[in-house]
């Protein structure tokens, strides 16, 4: 079931969100609490997941990809349309490929990569992956590396 409701983007620490009221997520089935959607904003599409609050709406993060697409910026209210994601398989955009992992394991820093969280490890990939041109993945994946080196 598709969910329509109007939204003012703010600021929590560093990161853009918005509340999603309760009406919309009242009937949604959290998996391990976290929602995940696919949607709109202002018609531009995206897959996200909502996030918990302590007794507060669910949250979703608005990402850079997400403003630039539909032309919203801090303070904006946008208009969103939403739908629980019931599909078990992982987004293309957060799968490690054996390319990645091989890039990873060369360069000496595949361990310290697993011991991070499930979460920190899908945000890199997701960031890769969604980088536009080779040189800037190329490029990103060194500084990725490089910061693995310097926590190992």
């Amino acid at each position: 079931m598709k969910f329509t409701f109007k939204a003012k983007i703010y600021k929590v620490g560093i990161n853009l969100v918005v509340e999603v009221p309760h009406r919309v997520t009242k009937t949604m089935q959290p998996k391990k609490g976290y929602i995940p959607v696919n949607g709109t904003i202002e018609g531009h599409p995206f897959q996200q997941t909502l996030c918990p609050v302590k007794d507060k709406p669910y949250r979703l993060y608005v990402n850079g990809l997400m403003l630039k697409g539909s032309g919203m910026s801090l303070g904006k209210t946008a208009t969103f349309i939403i739908e629980q994601d019931l599909s078990d398989k992982p987004r293309e955009d957060s799968v490690i490929t054996p390319a990645f992992k091989k890039r990873l394991n060369t360069a000496g820093v595949w361990e310290t990569f697993s011991k991070l969280t499930p979460s920190r490890q899908k945000e890199i990939v997701r960031y890769l992956h969604h980088l536009k041109t080779e040189e800037s993945k190329e490029r990103n994946l060194k500084k990725v590396i490089a910061s693995l080196r310097e926590n190992d």
